[in-house]
């Protein structure tokens, strides 16, 4: 009796122990849950903090390049490729210069026919020759080639407003005008141009581009040419007769 007694307080005491050792396990994978839980949330946190750091970094970056691009003069791009490709040129020359190669041969070997031809025409669309028509037109065609290669010295300009102060910017009652004595280094350039041109004319000598588009109403180059000086002088008061005749409806 007391055997059996004995016996059923260990089966009891070992199935407590059993619910007991039950009851701790899910409090036990709780909490691991939980410890991953939190340890993903940490390294997510940690992933977007050094994101905000990089983005700062790089934002700070971009603020500090924008500000010395404003800082730039608004030309500074075509003035950095313009630098460039002159680099590149002088380059180019060093190196048929050093190999006994005419530059111009070589650089006409590296030009395509098709970059030619549209470079030969934007050439005749921004300064045409059609020829001479008259001496205002020939006169204005000289005026501005001239005033294209005219370069500003800055520090003459400042020595003269210094010097004439309020009298550099003449008005209807100043007596400024016509006081002026150009400098000695001046003349020097203006008589070295006006010697130049006197040469290039002298050895200028050429025949006028052929207009393909043009209409043929000449029967050599003499009947030519004075067709194009009646033309020149009469053909704003011939130019409707002239329609008619095309036409066939002249009476």
């Amino acid at each position: 009796m007391m055997a059996d007694c004995v016996e059923g307080a260990r089966e009891t005491g070992v199935e407590n122990e059993q619910v007991s050792s039950e009851d701790d396990s899910p409090s036990t994978s709780a909490e691991d849950l939980a410890a991953q839980k939190r340890e993903e949330r940490l390294r997510k946190f940690r992933e977007l903090h050094l994101k905000r750091n990089m983005a700062q970094k790089l934002n700070h970056q971009e603020v500090v390049e924008e500000d010395k691009r404003q800082k730039l003069p608004s030309n500074w791009e075509a003035r950095k490729a313009r630098l460039e490709w002159e680099l590149k040129v002088e380059e180019k020359k060093r190196e048929c210069a050093a190999n006994g190669i005419d530059y111009e041969r070589a650089k006409l070997l590296d030009i395509s026919a098709e970059d030619a031809e549209k470079w030969e025409r934007k050439k005749k669309k921004k300064n045409p020759d059609l020829g001479f028509s008259d001496y205002a037109a020939a006169q204005l065609r000289q005026y501005q080639r001239l005033t294209k290669q005219i370069k500003p010295n800055m520090e003459e300009y400042d020595i003269q407003k210094e010097k004439h102060g309020e009298d550099f910017y003449p008005t209807s009652n100043s007596l400024y005008h016509g006081s002026h004595v150009p400098s000695q280094d001046g003349i020097d350039r203006m008589v070295s141009d006006l010697e130049k041109q006197i040469e290039k004319r002298e050895k200028y000598s050429r025949r006028r581009a052929y207009n393909d588009d043009a209409d043929i109403d000449y029967i050599n180059e003499r009947n030519a040419k004075f067709n194009k000086k009646a033309e020149r002088f009469y053909g704003k008061y011939t130019a409707e007769i002239k329609q008619n005749l095309e036409r066939g409806t002249a009476v």
